[in-house]
């Protein structure tokens, strides 16, 4: 009867087990890899792990129990089924989640690793004591799984770091064999991804470009990218480089060695991990001092943190854009309704007039200035620059406007930012209907965040008709924002989830109705 009981109990435990590493290693990939950040999460989620302490003390018990009286023990077998299911459906997969667990070479290594470190740790105990202390085995087992992602990490590290570097040897070396291509390295607290792919658009008018896919803004995502993607005729390479820690784009740009350089802005993004605006402008500065020939470097001079950063600069000869005519080039003329924007520039001098967009928004004008800046840097003609304007839509989720019958999407769902709700706010109050809001709040602005998201309540009592909170605990500055502002409260709908505040938000009557959707959390938040 033991050893039934035994089988009956290991089964319970492999499943629970593979159950809650699959979902931690799914949220160790969203966390980059970084063993703080997973403990951080792990902290703000305990309620998954909580089971994991009953286990413990039901396994030690166990170990006493069933050696003294097997017959006295057979409930707690029961109880450690109970719980051991518990676990399991606590800690399952996550379904449609926003972004799904990639199986990459480096998981299955980790996953490999997690089951060997499993199985010893249970053949320990078991070998120990015999069937009478298989439980115990299984229980402590348990116990270590939600930390078997960061245990196996830390054992794979040397591995990890020899595979790392040589996928970042083989990039440069195929960097070295394309002699004549030019390396754009695009940074920015926001902006930088629409940059980006604005800029490639309109260089293919005149060069072969390859951009980095997505938000591929990391140094591996970087590398991947030239060593699946690079070929020796491509004559451009547009790098989008993210950061969240000081030295991130300087890794970059170690690797890619950029000859021209774009700074779209540098405001409270990621706060939580820079822990100061000072921080944020000496990382984002990192590609400004990467390249060597300063009239290459484009940056945004209306932004008040880089113009204050420029002003300690010794050197000269950068190139700033924006909306000021204090730039070098800068936009006039500028006419914003829902269905696009027309505006002309004037780079050093030299003016291209009536420019057409089907983007929304003074703050693509902004980003378009810059383009342009590079563009006739890199000398696309004025009239190839204009057309390809015309043809520029959206990236997804950043101001990407869709319809459906009498309703306007404007989906700006990729992580928020101060000045990126004011500028969305800005383009839903150009819409004539009723306007809704649906959002979560902004995240990861350390302890300015509640500040941030009070202030963004108050501007959306101005503009939003509707306004769907996802969230109670994340939304409450928000939400009383909203209020001191004077926002009617029966206006305000807080909604557990973003579908739930989707699904109210369409279902309202009246005829046109556009849809604000601010930021959508990802899966570790």
């Amino acid at each position: 009867m033991l050893l039934t009981l035994n089988i009956i109990c290991l089964i319970l435990a492999a499943v629970s087990s593979v159950f809650c590493v699959i979902r931690t290693t799914h949220m160790f990939q969203l966390n980059s890899y970084k063993p703080a950040v997973q403990f951080k999460w792990m902290r703000q989620n305990f309620k998954h792990y909580s089971i994991n302490l009953i286990l413990l003390a039901l396994s030690v018990a166990a170990a006493f129990t069933v050696a003294a009286a097997f017959t006295n023990a057979v409930w707690l077998y029961i109880v450690f089924y109970l719980f051991a299911v518990i676990f399991a459906m606590v800690n399952r997969p996550m379904k449609n989640a926003k972004k799904p667990l990639v199986y990459t070479a480096r998981v299955k290594r980790m996953l490999v690793t997690d089951l060997i470190v499993w199985l010893a740790v249970f053949g320990a105990a078991f070998f120990a004591g015999g069937d009478r202390f298989a439980l115990f085995g299984m229980g402590v087992a348990l116990a270590l799984v939600p930390v078997l992602p960061l245990i196996g990490n830390l054992i794979n590290a040397p591995i990890e770091k020899a595979i790392r570097q040589y996928y970042i040897n083989d990039a440069k070396k195929m960097l070295k064999a394309c002699p004549n291509l030019k390396v754009i390295g695009i940074t920015g607290s926001y902006g930088k991804t629409s940059v980006k792919y604005y800029l490639s658009t309109v260089l293919k008018a005149k060069y072969n470009v390859l951009m980095t896919p997505e938000s591929y803004n990391t140094p591996m995502g970087v590398v991947k990218t030239i060593r699946e993607q690079l070929r020796p005729t491509h004559e451009i390479f547009v790098c989008e480089m993210g950061a969240r820690h000081v030295g991130d784009i300087k890794e970059i740009c170690d690797i890619v060695f950029p000859e021209y350089g774009i700074i779209t802005s540098v405001g409270e993004q990621h706060l939580e991990t820079f822990k100061s605006i000072e921080n944020i402008i000496k990382t984002k500065f990192e590609l400004y001092d990467a390249v060597s020939d300063k009239s290459k470097m484009f940056l945004n001079g209306d932004n008040e943190n880089i113009s204050g950063n420029l002003a300690k600069k010794t050197d000269a000869g950068y190139h700033t854009y924006g909306l000021g005519n204090q730039n070098e080039t800068y936009a006039y003329d500028i006419s914003v309704s829902k269905k696009g924007t027309h505006f002309s520039v004037c780079c050093c001098g030299q003016k291209i007039e009536n420019l057409q967009t089907p983007l929304i928004g003074e703050h693509n004008v902004t980003n378009l200035t810059g383009v342009i800046a590079v563009c006739v840097a890199l000398g696309v003609p004025a009239e190839d620059i204009k057309l390809y304007v015309r043809k520029l839509s959206s990236p997804p989720h950043r101001l990407q406007l869709t319809r459906r019958g009498d309703t306007a999407i404007i989906d700006d769902a990729y992580n928020s930012n101060p000045a990126g709700c004011e500028a969305a706010l800005k383009t839903l109050s150009l819409f004539e209907g009723t306007k809704i809001l649906i959002t979560p709040g902004m995240v990861e602005l350390g302890s300015m965040q509640d500040e941030c998201n009070y202030a963004f309540g108050r501007s959306a009592a101005g503009v939003c008709d509707l306004v769907y909170l996802v969230g109670k605990k994340q939304t409450q500055a928000i939400h009383q924002g909203l209020k001191d502002a004077g926002y009617d409260e029966n206006k305000i709908t807080v909604c557990e989830s973003f579908m739930d505040a989707y699904n109210q938000a369409s279902a309202v009557s009246g005829g046109q109705k556009i849809i604000l959707i601010e930021n959508d959390l990802p899966d570790n938040y």
